[in-house]
This record gives structure tokens, C-alpha cells and sequence, in this order.
């Protein structure tokens, strides 16, 4: 009985290849996402997940409450203190480890690089998972001087990994010291937080743990092993009494000394939390930090284009039902039931998805290299047969098999015999059904066509939208704790060459402090160190008082510029003249003398914020801005780097472009753009697939309708509008619920960004055009060949 079954499911997909094409290919393009989604959403949630210890490793984060009890800001980062502080009080807390990242200069003969490394604890590899090739795990962290490396590492410093012993010159203090290979680890998995190529010992000073103003100091990330019987919330709670038992004197002085009103609370990270947080995100030597959103978009796109696969299979084979009609009643005549004849649908619907589901695992092969890109992973084809992902899609061919084929087999198994052997059968009532899977099919497109749009256009407007400075033909090198004569000697010599049109040094990374204003307001804002040059170059104009000038000694000590968010802060409605204090620094008190029209220093996703710019010596310059003429690059860099080794000889040389680091800061955007893009064209070929068997089998219906209605003299275009208008009429009443919809959900994203696209009608307009468009081509082409057919051949049908 079921290889009966079996044989006539195959002689129907030979005997109806086209229709057969349409179902396989749009459940295989639908199964195929799906599968990517899930290899996608796998990945997401294992991270971490592969220390042995990781059920009981958490982090040490934090949160600043306001004096209401409301939470001002969460951080993931601590100081010195608290990792051992707590580890002395509280016996659940086994171990602490530290992970800071940082940059150091290595030199390998006379070529000298940056290389990112992280200083950590020396009981890094007891708490986390990371093997050794070479080295002992439990010393190779013990001295300082020491450094572990990557196998990548050994192999392009040394070409081996047998390298224990080697020394590589690592800066430190300004000069390069020996520092002894004492192991090399494996390649960090790609779905881990912490990745590395370079470990070095964390040194802290015994002067640092007894300084309890440390406490309020967050540069690093403390990770703490709990025993496995302990209760994290029980944990919470004893570093509450510790934290304000041991700071309370702290805290006192940073009131009294700095006015801090607020209060810190800490709290426990699950390491398997951290890689998918919005709220203590992984930073500061941790990778990777995602957002769970990406997930829910990816999930939903999988779930449209299966849906849609699964209305065309759907309405085809019910279209198609009339064909099967006498078959259906030669069965019933000689005996066949209503189950029986179900079991022989869902037969075929199995067949047809088990067909569907090997493509979809050669489309995933073909697929991945691009996904991989879109999604900024690297995920692989193997981890498609861990054995929950078999199972998962076990699960997802039965109920798309059943959510396929159920449905079909109810109907077409219920045929009156009688009506079907004498021809007299026709589908009962007015299919709304069939139409209602047409009309969600189609909003689900344009929906995910207005999402796309509604991306593309904040993606265009945020890499275009004017900063208030000119970025152009504008090269960034990097030189921390850069003295002022040193960044006027480099300035001078790169001047030299004609191609070099100014040069402006600046502090390097984000700068924020506090100061008084008005007595005793206390304003935050953005710490800006640079020299006259840095305004007049970027364009960036002033548009009260003046700029800082060689004119007046006196700038550098005694002066300070503000923006004009700065100026509505403070509340000042004439702000040249009027006092900053840094009451903490020795009380020192600045005037304003100039007021800087506010530009985007920070990225478009986030407001211009208040702003202060010193040109206060003894703050380092961290970081050089060179304006070049255009289509010079490649001689000027030559000459940059040239000037840069004469003047930093043992410093590493490193420039990039601000423009184009600019656009690094909508990454997320352009990702999401291609991501959506990808999903909308699945989308609408699914639909128009689907569309076009049921245009054809509609044609197929109507042959002798269309025959006779040419005998009487009907025109090709009346015949063609005709077939194509009840189609397009499901079309235009999918707009109805996918417009508000889609409207809702891009307005609740766009709400996200401070500065953003206009929401135009032209939208709609443009989606609804694009739509119709695209199922007129769909439909109108069968409907073309319907019309030219022979009326004679047509008539002959019946």
C-alpha cells in the first residue's frame, strides 16, 4: 500500500513537472532559510557555552543609581579591587580574574607593529577553557615578563609552534623589553567573548589594592568562579555589605570632593548571558557583542518565506484538484475511503518535502559563503548535523509536511464520487481560502519591501547627512601620550611636503569629565584637548568669540572654547566671559572665550552632546588629523610614514581614513540593509512562483471560457485583463493590512536613533506600485499566452 502510494506521488511530479518545480523549489528556498536561521540562532546562544566551568563563572558588573532610585547607567567594566575585596569576604566566590585589554608595541627585527593583547590574571586557564598546544596552564602566567601566544602568532613570529622559551620585545615603559614564550594556546573558538593572540601577565601594585578610591575606578572586566551550591542572589546581596563596609570613607570623600550623589550597586553576569546583553554589553577586551533583535528579525524572515512556501503548496494543490476530480471517484467507486485517500495526499506532500529538504541542504552549502557575509559569522556546514539541529529539522519536515499537505488531503478526499465521474464537479463556494493565502502571502511581502526601504533610506541618511565638518581627504594617525612638542615637531616636518595642506593634533579616544558652572552646576561633557589648527581645518566654524591663537599665550592655561549644546546645558545667554571649574583639579578655573557651532563628534546614532576643547599642556595628544590633497594618497601616505619612524622611531605606524571610519559606525545598518534585502527578494520570489501556478491553472480552467469569448470577437487585452484583474484585486487588498502594520514597525525602529529619514507616502506608493508590477508581469504573461491560444484548439477541450 505505501509503495503504491509512493509510485503514483512520483508519477504525478513527472506527469506535472512545472507544478512539481514550484512546490519543491519554494519549500527547498524555504527550508533552506530556515535551516540558515537556526545554524544562525545556534551560534548566537552557544557562546561561552564551551568552558568547563561555565554554569558558575559570572562577571562583576555595575550600575550607578540616582539618588531617586532610578538606575542612571549600567556597566560591565571594575578596578583593581573589586575581584579580590570580594573574593576575601564571600568563601562562595572561589576565584576572581581580571581580563584588561590593551595595545603594545612588538618588534620583530626592525619592523615594529600594534598588536592588541590582554593582560589577565594568573589563574586565567583554570577558570576559562582555552587549550595549550605547548606550556603548563597553571605557571605560564606566573612571572611577569612572560606572554602566552596563539598558534596564528607562533607561526608568523617563528614558524613553529615549538617556541617555548623564544623571547618577543613587547613596549613597556616606553622601551622594548625581552618578554619569554611560556605557551601557545589553540585558536579561540569563534563563538567565544574572549578572543586573543597575545596574553601577558596582569602586574598590579600592592600600593593599588590598599587605595580604596578604586573602587570608583572601571577600566577592566573581573570574572568570579562561584561553587556550584551557592546562590548568585545570596552573593549579590554579601558584595553589597562589603562594597559599603569597605567604601564607605571612599565614598564620603567623592561627595564631599567631587560631588557625586550617586551610588554604585553590584551586580552578577552569567558568562552565558553576556555575548546577547543590551545592558552590560561585552567591551573592553571582549568581542562580539550582538543583540538579540538580530535574531528575532532573521527568525521572522525564515518564518515569512516558509509560510508563503507553504501557501503555495496549498493553493496549488487545490487548484490543481479539479484535475485529479476522476481519479478521485474512480478510488471511491472501487472501494478507496476517505482516509485512505488522505494518507495518499499526505504521502505525496511528504514526498514532495523530503525532495524540498535535500535541496534545501545543497542550497544551504551553496548559500552559506554569502550568509556568512551578510551575518558577519563563520559558520560552517558541519554544524548543520549536531545532532539537536537533526532533530530540529526532523521536526520542521513533519510539521511542514503535515502544515502542507493536511489541509489538501481534507479536501480533496472529500469529493462526491458522483460529481466527479460525470464531470459535473466544480469547487464549491468562492475559495476564500485560496484567496485569503494569496492576499497574506502578498502583505507579507510588501511589508518586508517598506522594511527594506525604510533601512535603505536611514542607512543613506545616516552615511550622507552632513556633520557640521568636513571629512574629506582626512588621514588619522594614532601616537598615544604624544607630548605638545613632539605633535609641533611632527606637524612642522609633515608640512615640508606641498601635498599636506594642515595638520592638527588631538587627545586620543573619548575624553569625559565633569566641571562647575554657574556657582555650583555640575554639567558632563565631552573633554576635547587640540591646538588652534583643529577647528579651521575640519571647517567647523565658531560662531561666537574667537578661536584659540598663538596671539594669546595665555589660551593654553587660562581658556577654554564650548559648543552650543555646552552653552544651553549651562544656561548661559552670553557665554564669552564665563567661568568652568575644575574644582577638583586644584580648583582651576577656565573663562570661555569662544563658542563652537555644534557638529556630530560622536556617530549620527547618538545626540551632540555638550563639549569642551582646552589646549591645557600637560594633556597628552593621542592622535594626529592630516587634511592631504586630493589623489595624492598614495605618495602622501609614503611621506607620512617616512616622517612618522624619523620622529617615533620605536612607535608603531597606523593611519586610517576618517571618512571611512565614519561609515564603520553603521556597520549594524548596512548589514541589517543587505540582510532585509535578501529576505524581501526570497519573499516576493516565492509569492510570484506560487502566483504564477495559480495564474496558469486558472487559465487552465477558463480554456473554453477564453475560446468562446474569442469566437465573439473579445480582444487579446480584454481577455488578458480578464484573467489578471481577480489577481491583482488580492494584491491590492493585501496593502489594507500590511501598510499599518509595516508603518507601526519601522516607526518603532527608526524611534532608536536620535536623527532620521523621513517617513514619507511616497513609501507606500512606490511598494504598492513595485507589487502590482511585479504580479502583473507574474500573471500577465500566462494570461498573454491564454489569449493567443487557437479557439478552435480551445473549444476542442471540452
Amino acid at each position: 500500500m505505501i509503495s503504491n502510494y509512493f509510485k503514483i506521488a512520483i508519477r504525478n511530479l513527472f506527469r506535472n513537472k512545472v507544478y512539481s518545480f514550484i512546490n519543491i523549489a519554494g519549500l527547498a528556498i524555504g527550508l533552506a532559510a530556515t535551516m540558515l536561521i537556526i545554524l544562525y540562532s545556534k551560534d548566537e546562544v552557544s557562546y561561552d557555552r564551551f568552558h568547563a566551568n561555565n554554569p558558575n563563572i559570572y562577571r562583576i558588573v555595575n550600575q550607578w543609581i540616582n539618588p531617586d532610585g532610578s538606575v542612571k547607567s549600567s556597566d560591565g567594566n571594575t578596578g583593581h579591587l573589586q575581584g579580590p575585596k570580594f573574593k576575601e569576604s564571600i568563601p562562595e566566590i572561589k576565584a576572581f580574574v581580571r581580563i584588561k585589554s590593551d595595545t603594545r608595541n612588538i618588534r620583530k627585527a626592525t619592523e615594529i607593529t600594534s598588536q592588541e593583547m590582554l593582560a589577565v590574571d594568573s589563574n586565567f586557564f583554570s577558570i576559562f577553557t582555552f587549550p595549550l598546544i605547548t606550556g603548563n596552564p597553571q605557571t605560564a602566567l606566573l612571572q611577569p615578563k612572560t606572554i602566552v601566544i596563539s598558534e596564528k602568532m607562533a607561526e608568523k613570529y617563528f614558524n613553529s609552534t615549538n617556541v617555548l622559551g623564544k623571547t618577543i620585545e613587547v613596549m613597556e615603559n616606553d622601551k622594548f623589553e625581552p618578554f619569554v614564550v611560556t605557551g601557545v594556546t589553540q585558536a579561540c573558538p569563534q563563538n567565544s567573548s574572549i578572543k586573543f593572540d597575545c596574553l601577558i601577565p596582569n602586574v598590579v601594585a600592592k600600593e593599588e589594592f590598599q587605595n580604596t578610591d578604586n573602587w570608583f575606578n572601571f577600566f577592566q572586566n573581573t570574572f568570579v568562579l562561584l561553587d556550584p551550591k551557592s546562590d548568585d542572589k545570596n552573593v549579590v546581596a554579601k558584595m553589597k555589605r562589603v562594597y559599603e563596609t569597605d567604601a564607605k570613607e571612599a565614598m564620603k570623600r567623592m561627595a564631599k570632593d567631587y560631588g557625586i550623589k550617586e551610588s554604585t550597586r553590584y551586580l552578577l553576569q552569567p558568562l552565558s548571558d553576556l555575548h546577547l546583553s543590551t545592558q552590560f554589553i561585552a567591551s573592553n577586551g571582549l568581542q562580539d557583542a550582538s543583540n538579540p533583535t538580530f535574531s528575532y528579525i532573521l527568525a521572522g524572515i525564515a518564518i515569512f518565506i516558509l509560510i508563503i512556501a507553504c501557501i503555495n503548496f496549498v493553493n496549488l494543490t487545490v487548484a490543481r484538484s479539479l484535475k485529479r476530480a476522476k481519479e478521485i471517484g474512480v478510488r471511491k467507486v472501487v472501494g478507496g475511503d476517505r482516509q485512505q485517500l488522505i494518507f495518499q495526499f499526505l504521502g505525496e506532500s511528504f514526498t514532495l518535502c523530503l525532495i524540498a529538504f535535500l535541496l534545501a541542504i545543497l542550497l544551504v552549502e551553496l548559500t552559506l559563503p554569502t550568509f556568512n557575509h551578510l551575518s558577519n559569522k563563520a559558520l560552517a556546514l558541519s554544524y548543520l548535523f549536531d545532532i539537536k539541529l537533526v532533530l530540529s529539522y526532523i521536526g520542521i519536515f513533519f510539521l511542514t509536511s503535515l502544515l502542507a499537505g493536511f489541509y489538501p488531503a481534507l479536501v480533496l478526499s472529500g469529493y462526491n464520487p458522483v460529481q466527479t465521474l460525470y464531470g459535473r464537479f466544480n469547487l464549491s463556494g468562492k475559495n476564500y481560502l485560496q484567496k485569503s493565502l494569496v492576499v497574506l502571502q502578498f502583505g507579507l511581502a510588501s511589508f518586508l519591501i517598506i522594511a527594506t526601504i525604510t533601512i535603505y533610506l536611514q542607512f543613506n541618511y545616516l552615511t550622507t547627512k552632513e556633520l557640521g565638518y568636513d571629512d574629506k581627504n582626512l588621514i588619522m594617525v594614532e601616537k598615544w601620550n604624544m607630548k605638545h612638542q613632539e605633535a609641533q615637531l611632527f606637524k612642522d616636518e609633515l608640512l615640508k611636503n606641498p601635498n599636506i595642506i594642515d595638520v592638527a593634533p588631538k587627545n586620543g579616544g573619548f575624553w569625559g569629565t565633569v566641571a562647575k558652572v554657574n556657582g555650583e552646576k555640575q554639567l558632563s561633557f565631552a573633554y576635547e584637548t587640540v591646538n588652534p589648527s583643529y577647528l579651521p581645518m575640519l571647517k567647523i566654524p565658531i560662531v561666537e568669540g574667537r578661536n584659540f591663537s598663538p596671539e594669546f599665550p595665555s589660551d593654553s592655561t587660562n581658556s577654554v572654547l564650548v559648543n552650543e549644546t555646552f552653552v544651553k546645558e549651562a544656561g548661559w545667554k552670553k557665554p564669552i566671559g564665563q567661568i568652568v571649574n575644575f574644582w577638583y583639579d586644584n580648583n582651576t578655573k577656565y573663562s570661555v572665550v569662544g563658542v563652537v557651532k555644534d557638529y556630530h563628534f560622536a556617530s549620527l546614532n547618538e545626540k551632540i552632546g555638550s563639549q569642551l576643547f582646552t589646549m591645557k599642556p600637560k594633556n597628552d595628544y593621542g592622535k594626529v588629523f592630516i587634511k592631504i590633497k586630493p589623489n595624492t594618497e598614495t605618495i602622501t601616505l609614503a611621506h607620512i610614514a617616512k616622517i612618522f619612524k624619523q620622529v617615533f622611531p620605536i612607535s608603531s605606524y597606523e593611519y586610517k581614513f576618517k571618512e571611512a571610519e565614519n561609515l564603520k559606525s553603521y556597520e549594524s545598518e548596512a548589514k541589517w540593509k543587505q540582510i532585509m534585502l535578501f529576505g524581501a527578494v526570497l519573499t516576493i520570489f516565492i509569492s510570484c512562483i506560487g502566483l504564477f501556478g495559480l495564474a496558469t491553472l486558472s487559465a487552465e480552467k477558463r480554456t473554453k471560457e477564453i475560446g468562446i469569448r474569442k469566437v465573439l470577437g473579445a480582444s487579446i487585452a480584454s481577455i488578458v485583463t480578464l484573467l489578471s484583474t481577480d489577481f491583482i484585486k488580492l494584491v491590492c487588498l493585501s496593502f489594507i493590512f500590511s501598510f499599518p502594520l509595516a508603518y507601526f514597525s519601522t516607526q518603532k525602529w527608526l524611534e532608536k536613533y536620535p536623527y532620521r529619514a523621513d517617513f514619507n507616502w511616497w513609501i507606500f506608493a512606490f511598494t504598492a506600485l513595485i507589487t502590482i508590477c511585479i504580479a502583473l508581469f507574474t500573471v500577465g504573461w500566462q494570461s498573454i499566452r491564454a489569449a493567443l491560444m487557437n479557439p478552435v484548439k480551445s473549444l476542442k477541450t471540452e
